[in-house]
C-alpha cells in the first residue's frame, strides 16, 4: 500500500493592488508623457512655455487686468489697457444693427427659437427628433419672418435695410447653409448622372460658379439679377445676397458630396441594385447615408467658410458684424479703438466657427462605424 502523507496546505490571502505611482497618473502622469518623456521634448516644451509668456502676459495684463470694462463715455478709459467701454456702449448695434430697440424683442424671441432647436437637434438626451426637425423646417422660418421683417399681425414692418450686426451674420449664414446643403447633394446626382444634358448642365454650373469671386458673384446678385427680373417688379437687396451665396455655396457643396460618392465602393451600389430599389431609394436608403457620413469634414468646413464669407456683403451696402463695428470705429466720439473692435468681431466669430468645429468631430465620433 502506498503510504500517504498529509501535507499542511497553506492558504495566502493576496495583498491588494498598490495605487500607481503618482507620476504616471493624473495630470502629472499626463505631462510627464506627453510634455517631458525625453530630454528633447523637455527642452522643446520649456522653449515654447517661455515664448508663449513673453508673448500672452504682455497681452493678458492689457486685454483683463489693466482693463477697463464698463463706462458710458470714452474718458472712462482712464488706465493703459484696453477699452472694453466702446463694445459695451456699442453692444447693442454690433447685435441688431439698426433695428428699432423698441422692435427688438422680436430678433431675441427669434434666437431663443433658433437656440432651443440647434440644442433639441444636436443632445441625444432631448427627445422627440422628428418633431424637432419638422419644426425647424417648416415653422420656425415662417415664424421666424414674420417676426423679423412684421407687416402683420399687427407687428410694425421692418425693412431689411434696417437689419445689421450679428443678426444678419446669422440670418445669412443659417440661411446660406440649410439651403445649400440640399441644392449641393442635388448638383453632385446631377453630374454623376448617367443622362448627358442633365450631366452637363450640372458640371457647367457647377464649374461657372466656382470659377468665379464670392465679391463678383455678389456684385451680380445686386446689379445684373434685377435687370433679368420684369420691368417694375423690385427685388429686396438681401435676398438678391441670399440667391448669390446660395449659388455659391451650392457648387462647393456639390463638389464635397461628389467625392463622397466617390468613397463609397462600387459594390454598395451594385447590391442596392440587386435588392431591385429604384434610383431614389437606392441614393436615400444606401448611397447617400454612408456617403455623408464620409463628407461631414467637408461640408462642415464649407459651413465655416460660408460663415465667414458673410462679411463680403458690405460692398454692396448691407451692414453684417464686421461692416457694423467697422462704421463704429468711423465715429469721431470712438477713434482709435480699432482694436478692441475687431477683436471683439474675431472672437465672435471663433466662438461659432470652433462650436462648428467641435459639433463636427462628436458627430463623426458618434457615426463613427468603420471597425
Amino acid at each position: 500500500m502506498p503510504i500517504t502523507q498529509q501535507k499542511n496546505i497553506h492558504h495566502y490571502t493576496p495583498l491588494p493592488d498598490e495605487p500607481a505611482p503618482i507620476m504616471e497618473t493624473g495630470v502629472l502622469g499626463w505631462l510627464k508623457s506627453n510634455l517631458f518623456s525625453t530630454w528633447g521634448n523637455t527642452l522643446t516644451t520649456i522653449i515654447t512655455c517661455y515664448i508663449a509668456y513673453s508673448l500672452l502676459a504682455p497681452f493678458f495684463s492689457w486685454a483683463i487686468i489693466n482693463a477697463d470694462w464698463v463706462g458710458s463715455h470714452r474718458d472712462d478709459c482712464s488706465s493703459s489697457g484696453a477699452c472694453w467701454v466702446f463694445i459695451y456702449v456699442r453692444l447693442e448695434q454690433f447685435i441688431y444693427g439698426f433695428y428699432p430697440s423698441a422692435e427688438q424683442w422680436r430678433v431675441n424671441i427669434v434666437f431663443a427659437m433658433l437656440a432651443a432647436t440647434l440644442v433639441a437637434l444636436a443632445f441625444e438626451r432631448i427627445g422627440y427628433k422628428k418633431y424637432t426637425a419638422i419644426f425647424a423646417f417648416t415653422a420656425f422660418p415662417v415664424i421666424s419672418f414674420y417676426l423679423l421683417v412684421g407687416g402683420a399681425f399687427g407687428l410694425e414692418k421692418v425693412d431689411t435695410h434696417q437689419w445689421g450686426g450679428l443678426m444678419l451674420t446669422l440670418i445669412l449664414a443659417v440661411i446660406g447653409i440649410v439651403a445649400a446643403l440640399p441644392f449641393g447633394v442635388l448638383l453632385a446626382l446631377g453630374r454623376r448622372a448617367k443622362l448627358p444634358v442633365i450631366r452637363s448642365l450640372c458640371t457647367v454650373f457647377i464649374e461657372v460658379w466656382r470659377g468665379v469671386p464670392l465679391i463678383t458673384v455678389l456684385f451680380m446678385a445686386s446689379v445684373m439679377l434685377p435687370l433679368f427680373m420684369s420691368h417694375g417688379a423690385e427685388t429686396d437687396k438681401l435676398m438678391r445676397a441670399l440667391i448669390g451665396i446660395i449659388m455659391f455655396q451650392s457648387a462647393y457643396m456639390a463638389e464635397v458630396v461628389r467625392g463622397g460618392l466617390q468613397a463609397i465602393p462600387k459594390g454598395q451600389y451594385e447590391a442596392a441594385e440587386a435588392l431591385g430599389l429604384n434610383y431614389a431609394k437606392q441614393m436615400g436608403l444606401i448611397i447617400l447615408p454612408q456617403a455623408l457620413k464620409i463628407m461631414i469634414p467637408g461640408i462642415v468646413n464649407t459651413f465655416i467658410a460660408l460663415f465667414k464669407d458673410t462679411s463680403l456683403v458690405l460692398i454692396i451696402g448691407l451692414f453684417d458684424l464686421l461692416a457694423i463695428v467697422q462704421s463704429a470705429l468711423a465715429d469721431p466720439k470712438w477713434l482709435g479703438y480699432s482694436i478692441e473692435g475687431y477683436l471683439f468681431v474675431a472672437l465672435v466669430f471663433w466662438v461659432f466657427c470652433f462650436s462648428m468645429s467641435r459639433y463636427s468631430q462628436n458627430l463623426e465620433q458618434k457615426l463613427n462605424t468603420g471597425y
